[in-house]
C-alpha cells in the first residue's frame, strides 16, 4: 500500500471522528439517565500540533532489506482522549447532557467525517490512476 504521512494522518482522523460519533451518540442515548455525565473526545490541539510541525513524534520504522515486508507504525497518528465532564449539571437528576448541543455536535462531526472520507478516497483514487497510466 502506498501511504504518505498525510494519508496516515487522514485515516487516523477518520478513526478519531468515528470514536467522537460513538461518544456523542452515547451522550444522546443517555440524555435522560440520572447522574449521567456527558463525555467528549479531545484531539484538536494534538492535530494542530501535528499539522504545524508537519511530522509526528512516532518512531519511523524502516525496512533493512528490500525483500522484507513493509512495516507500518501501529496505533493512531492523531492521539485523542475521552473526557468526562463532572463539573456541570443541566437537570435536577444530576445529568448534564444538553440534547440540542449534542445533536449539533453530531451534525458537525458527520460533516467532518464526510469531508475526510472524500480526502482519503481521493488519495487512493490518484494512486490508482497513476498506476493505471503506467500500463
Amino acid at each position: 500500500m502506498i501511504e504518505t504521512n498525510t494519508s496516515k494522518r487522514n485515516e487516523s482522523l477518520l478513526q478519531v471522528l468515528t470514536t467522537r460519533h460513538n461518544v456523542t451518540a452515547n451522550n444522546i442515548a443517555n440524555a435522560d439517565t440520572p447522574n449521567y455525565k456527558k463525555k467528549s473526545v479531545e484531539f484538536q490541539e494534538e492535530l494542530r500540533r501535528i499539522v504545524e510541525q508537519g511530522k509526528t513524534d512516532n518512531l519511523d520504522l524502516h525496512r533493512t532489506h528490500p525483500k522484507h515486508f513493509p512495516v507500518s507504525t501501529p496505533g493512531p497518528v492523531v492521539p485523542y482522549r475521552i473526557v468526562e465532564d463532572n463539573n456541570t449539571s443541566m437537570n435536577n437528576n444530576g445529568n448534564n447532557v444538553d440534547i440540542d448541543k449534542e445533536m449539533s455536535n453530531l451534525a458537525e462531526n458527520q460533516l467532518m467525517y464526510n469531508y475526510m472520507v472524500d480526502r482519503v478516497s481521493g488519495h487512493y483514487k490518484k494512486i490508482k490512476n497513476l498506476l493505471n497510466d503506467l500500463k
